[in-house]
């Protein structure tokens, strides 16, 4: 009796602790061996494993606005055409096509926030889902010599993941730093096919990250700072061609004449204007508010002060947006 109680306890530890190492029929074979435990085992499976299903994935619309809104500093452009692109996705039961999202701007304004928040607002796991891979230059395609071999292993692992769950979501971070030609190998998968070799991308999500077109972006809200108008002032048409171009015509990016920007496969070009100083104080104000501090203005004030701004001597643009506040804050409190 005890043998069986220190298994099942075994059994169970097992179970959990390797919920993402083997898929479900490897496990269902596994715990079958012990059919006495396999149906307890079932139910410890089904209760802290994650599925593709609406227990898991449900969209959060008022949650996602909610977060655009309040939680996005300084992105009156890119805030809502991300929440109707997502939110007119996720409500279509047949779409046609996956979801291509591009957001381009300078480091530290948002654009890995707002993946974070798509993904907090669709599975109930928020960003670490089983289902939101992230990927990065330096960690999955560090080497240019093995181009070829990312290429086939991208491949294989969307196939893979979409077909084990269609409403994934794929985020490429620091699309400008990969090589050229990587994403030649799936850009299919983000076209107007039902199936693809019996799977289908509809449901898909894929959202690239850059910061291709900063300086262009940049330039054009300087230009609207010096001339005396307003930040809102700015509007998509005034930036969508200066950032779909940068990211085509830029030879050391993982996009330079990309079929997935030649052939229009792109949805959304989504730029993230630079941060001003008072948007750097509302992401202290936000930052302290998380960490249930009492908010101090002159601490804001202060860890604003020190940081780098551009260009000089007018200081307008915080020159990593509101990256490094999170860290900064230790300092300072």
């Amino acid at each position: 009796m005890k043998a069986r109680v220190f298994y099942l306890s075994l059994l169970m530890f097992w179970t959990l602790s390797t919920v993402n190492t083997f898929d479900p029929l490897t496990v269902a074979l596994l715990v079958g061996a012990g059919s006495t435990l396999a149906p307890l085992a079932w139910v410890t499976w089904g209760h802290f494993n994650e599925r593709c299903d609406s227990t898991w994935i449900h969209f959060n619309e008022p949650g996602l606005r909610s977060d655009l809104e309040n939680k996005l500093v300084g992105q009156h452009i890119a805030s809502p055409i991300i929440f109707k692109a997502v939110a007119g996705f996720m409500k279509n039961p047949h779409p046609r096509k996956p979801l291509v999202l591009f957001l381009q701007g300078s480091t530290g304004t948002g654009k890995n926030f707002v993946a974070q928040m798509i993904a907090n607002n669709i599975y109930k796991k928020g960003n670490v889902s089983q289902f939101f891979h992230v990927f990065t230059y330096q960690l999955d395609f560090p080497h240019q010599s093995q181009i070829e071999t990312y290429k086939s292993q991208l491949q294989q692992w969307i196939k893979g993941n979409v077909s084990r769950c269609a409403h994934s979501i794929f985020v490429f971070d620091e699309v400008d730093k990969l090589h050229p030609g990587l994403f030649d190998s799936i850009y299919p998968y983000l076209d107007h096919h039902n199936q693809l070799q019996g799977v289908s991308y509809k449901n898909a999500i894929f959202i690239f990250l850059s910061n291709a077109g900063a300086s262009d972006i940049t330039k054009i809200a300087l230009d609207f700072w010096q001339s005396g108008r307003t930040r809102e002032d700015i509007k998509l048409k005034d930036l969508e061609k200066v950032i779909s171009q940068s990211a085509f015509n830029d030879k050391m990016g993982g996009l330079w004449h990309s079929p997935l920007i030649d052939r229009n496969l792109v949805n959304f070009y989504v730029p993230f204007l630079p941060l001003e100083y008072k948007h750097v104080l509302q992401c202290v104000f936000a930052e302290m508010k998380a960490r249930n501090l009492s908010t101090n203005g002159d601490i804001a004030k202060q860890l604003a002060d020190d940081l780098v701004f551009y260009p000089n001597p007018m200081r307008v643009f915080s020159a990593q947006g509101c990256k490094t506040i999170h860290a900064r804050l230790d300092f300072y409190i």
